[in-house]
């Protein structure tokens, strides 16, 4: 059949346009992930002030470090993760998720060296056990990410006797009390939520109704799973850090993440929230964490950050 020039015309303005279409949707995608590879860079320091320690306390400083996912040869994010040294704090808590490559445990202690001058807590993550592994990007959208039937072993017993060694105290389904600037700092820990690995170990003995002695409850843990901020608000812990959220990591300007990949909603992502159960309510730093799965290294409004929170009493205020 033939075909009149005008229509011979208007196919090949359609494909022209179909073509111009793909050709500026390919360019904006390489623009977008041009970006995310230089966020992921921008590294910064988010401060908050939070009263409460018991009446008449001085201020205290906790550096909350998580989700640094180091790999070898990240040397921009280990001259920063050394820099935080200069911002002395009087207590270091990271919430796992330290690596994200087989060789980065040596590397990534060089990096936090200068930080274990300092005291420190620690809980792991899934991707101190086990590395990550490529899959479809899109899948991070559908909800969490699971792990690997067969995935590839990290060598965590090295990582945490390396933060031992540092003098880090290891709250991994356990608890501690440590005296800090004359205060008595109750804390709990559990493994990593996201592989439900969590067990309770309560609060160290004579925190609870018996011991009137100044002293804070410090809950610690990886992935902030409702459950989880539920036991320890219900269990009277005055405060929760936890990390696993990236922020979001690929987030919308003006709107936030996406996804939490977990089941807290998902402005509950990154920063300091409280949250409530059966009649209680404690506050809650979820970090936006420090970098990204060495196979999805894009970060877009939603820059890596360690967070500075400065607890004063509650008889100040904020």
């Amino acid at each position: 059949m033939a075909v009149s020039p005008a229509l011979a015309s208007r196919v090949r303005n359609i494909g022209r346009g179909f073509a111009v279409t793909a050709a500026t949707g390919t360019a904006a995608g390489l623009a977008a992930f041009g970006y995310g590879l230089w966020e992921k860079n921008q590294f910064v320091l988010r401060e908050e002030t939070l009263p409460v320690l018991p009446p008449g306390q001085a201020p205290f400083r906790v550096l909350h470090l998580s989700d640094i996912h180091f790999v070898p040869g990240q040397d921009t994010k280990a001259a920063w993760l050394e820099s935080l040294a200069s911002l002395k704090p009087d207590l270091v808590v990271n919430t796992g998720d330290n690596l994200s490559h087989v060789n980065a445990v040596d590397p990534l202690l060089k990096a936090l060296r200068p930080l274990m001058e300092f005291p420190g807590v620690f809980v792991p993550g899934s991707n101190d056990y086990y590395a990550p592994t490529l899959k479809n990007p899109a899948s991070y959208l559908l909800g969490p990410s699971k792990a690997k039937p067969k995935p590839v072993e990290l060598d965590w017993p090295r990582l945490r006797s390396g933060f031992g060694m540092g003098g880090w105290i290891d709250l991994t389904n356990r608890h501690q009390s440590v005296v800090l600037k004359g205060m008595r700092f109750d804390f709990s820990g559990v493994d990593d939520p996201h592989l439900h690995r969590e067990r309770y170990a309560g609060w160290p003995r004579g925190t609870r109704n018996q011991d009137q002695d100044p002293h804070l409850r410090v809950a610690v843990i990886h992935a902030p799973y409702q459950r989880v901020l539920d036991h320890f608000t219900e269990a009277g812990a005055d405060l929760l850090l936890a990390g696993h959220t990236h922020g979001g990591q690929l987030c919308v300007p003006g709107y936030g993440a996406l996804v939490a990949n977990c089941d807290i909603p998902t402005w509950r992502a990154k920063g300091l929230n409280d949250w409530e159960s059966d009649g209680r309510t404690t506050p809650v730093n979820v970090s936006g964490g420090i970098g990204t799965s060495r196979f999805a290294p894009i970060r877009i409004a939603c820059k890596p950050e360690a967070v500075l929170l400065t607890l004063t009493s509650r008889d100040q205020g904020v």
